[in-house]
């Protein structure tokens, strides 16, 4: 049985549902108290992927003030994919999705230096004051190198196993096609072997 460990990153402006959709997504359950992420949040699921492999994915839940300070690039180290999420309520999310975009492509890249895989999720669509239009989502998906994007409801469950089954496989296939390298340790980081992190992690 082979096992893979993925970083998974999930980024976005704050209030827009990544801790819920994290909580939705590893417990299967709906989490209506909101309690703001400080710093970053850190979840473990594993998915048995295939007879022959299982899939063991570390998910950082990074809080949304967090790109306007360094500490993204010690978050981001080691990623293997990442979830850019905003909410179809808010536009100013939905505009904040580039410069989350633009900050994970500056900080974090594969062996051979392409951009990890992103995918785009636009949360809360069970809600009717929707102002981000379902064309406009796919034109931005598009021009900005993203490998899907997924209309996602944390409350109503809907799509939050499939988006994650659909960034997983993406990652799985740029993996497999990079050069077979052994990983090292400095692969995937977890919060308990980085030092730097553990270090970092009460000043904020």
């Amino acid at each position: 049985m082979t096992e893979h460990l993925l970083k998974i990153l999930v980024v976005g402006d704050g209030n827009v549902g990544k801790s819920s959709f994290v909580h939705r997504y590893v417990n299967g359950q709906f989490n209506k108290m909101y309690k703001m992420t400080v710093g970053v949040d850190f979840s473990v699921k594993l998915l048995h992927w295939s007879d022959k492999e299982k899939v063991r994915l570390q998910l950082w839940d990074i809080a949304g003030q967090e790109r306007f300070i360094s500490m993204t690039r010690i978050y981001y180290k080691g990623a293997s994919g990442c979830v850019v999420m905003f909410d179809v309520t808010s536009s100013s999310s939905f505009l904040s999705c580039r410069h989350w975009k633009q900050d994970l492509d500056n900080k974090a890249m594969l062996h051979n230096g392409d951009s990890v895989p992103c995918i785009l999720l636009a949360n809360k669509c069970d809600l009717a004051q929707r102002v981000v239009s379902a064309d406009s989502i796919d034109k931005f998906s598009k021009a900005n190198g993203f490998v899907a994007w997924m209309e996602t409801s944390v409350k109503e469950n809907k799509n939050i196993e499939e988006a994650m089954r659909r960034l997983v496989q993406e990652i799985l296939t740029v993996q497999s096609n990079l050069d077979p390298r052994q990983p090292g340790p400095q692969d995937n980081v977890s919060p308990e072997l980085d030092s730097e992190y553990n270090s970092r992690k009460g000043c904020c």
